[in-house]
C-alpha cells in the first residue's frame, strides 16, 4: 500500500499586523517520512508548527492532519489530536519542580492513558530506554546537561507513541557533537516506530542527517523542495545561502 499523507497544508496565510509571515504555504508530510522545513530565523517555521497543533490559527488556507481539517477544530478536538502528534519544544519545556519520572508521567495522566501505576512506570522506563537515560528516572532536570534534557524532552514526546512528531529547532543551543547525537536519535526513533516527523531547523548538520526531504521556506512560501543532495547542487542563490 502506498504511503498516505498525514499532514497537508494548502495556501496557508498568517500575518502579524504588517508582518506577512506565511503567504500561501503548501507542503505534504507522508507516512514514515522526515521532512525538514528549512528557513531563516523569523521566516515562519515555528508559526507553521503552531498552526498545525492549534496554538495559532491561520488567517486563511487549509491544514489537514490525518485527513481532518484542523483549522475548524475546537479545543476538545485539538486535545485528542495532540495525543497522536508529539511536539518537541525548542526550550524542552520540562517542569523544573518535577523529577524526570514525574515529567514523563505528566502526559500519561493528562491524556488518561493509564491509571495503573505499574503500567505507567513501565511506559516511563521504556521511553527513557529509547533515549538511553534509564538511570535518570529520579533525577531533577537541573541535574542534567543540555543534551540530556533534550533527550528527556524527546522521551516525554515519545511516551504517548505519537504517529507524528513535530520538532522545533531540536539542536539549537547544543554543541555540534551533542547535536549530531540528537539528530541520529531522531533517525533511530523514526525507524523504530515508523513515525512521520516534521522538523524545523536551520542547522544544516542536523538537516543532512535526518531529512528524507527538505522544504525551503522563503518569503512565506515553499520556495524550493528536494533531497539534501538535490538542494546542495542548486544554483539558485536563495537556496545556496543555506548550504554555503
Amino acid at each position: 500500500m502506498d504511503a498516505q499523507p498525514v499532514i497537508v497544508t494548502q495556501n496557508v496565510f498568517k500575518a502579524f499586523g504588517k508582518n506577512k509571515v506565511l503567504q500561501g504555504f503548501d507542503f505534504k508530510l507522508m507516512e514514515k517520512e522526515n521532512v525538514v522545513i528549512l528557513g531563516k530565523s523569523g521566516s515562519g517555521k515555528s508559526v507553521l508548527i503552531k498552526c498545525i497543533i492549534g496554538l495559532m490559527k491561520p488567517d486563511a488556507g487549509s491544514i489537514k492532519v490525518f485527513g481532518e481539517e484542523v483549522t475548524q477544530f475546537n479545543t476538545k478536538q485539538f486535545e485528542t489530536l495532540r495525543a497522536k502528534v508529539g511536539f518537541l519544544f525548542q526550550s524542552n519545556a520540562l517542569y523544573d519542580s518535577m523529577t524526570v519520572r514525574e515529567n514523563l508521567e505528566f502526559p500519561l495522566r493528562r491524556h488518561a492513558v493509564s491509571s495503573d501505576g505499574t503500567n505507567m512506570l513501565d511506559l516511563v522506563k521504556e521511553a527513557l530506554g529509547n533515549v538511553g537515560l534509564e538511570h535518570t528516572i529520579d533525577m531533577m532536570p537541573s541535574d542534567l546537561s543540555g543534551g540530556m534534557r533534550k533527550r528527556i524532552a524527546l522521551a516525554r514526546t515519545l511516551i504517548l507513541k505519537p504517529r507524528i512528531i513535530l520538532y522545533d529547532e531540536p539542536t539549537t543551543g547544543l554543541d555540534p557533537i551533542t547535536g549530531k547525537e540528537i539528530s541520529r536519535l531522531m533517525l533511530d526513533i523514526q525507524k523504530k516506530y515508523n513515525t512521520a516527523s516534521l522538523i524545523i531547523s536551520h542547522d544544516v548538520n542536523c538537516v543532512k542527517i535526518v531529512a528524507n526531504r527538505i522544504v525551503v521556506l522563503i518569503d512565506g512560501i515553499s520556495y524550493a523542495e528536494g533531497t539534501y543532495q538535490e538542494l546542495i547542487q542548486s544554483t539558485d542563490s536563495k537556496v545556496k545561502q543555506f548550504f554555503d
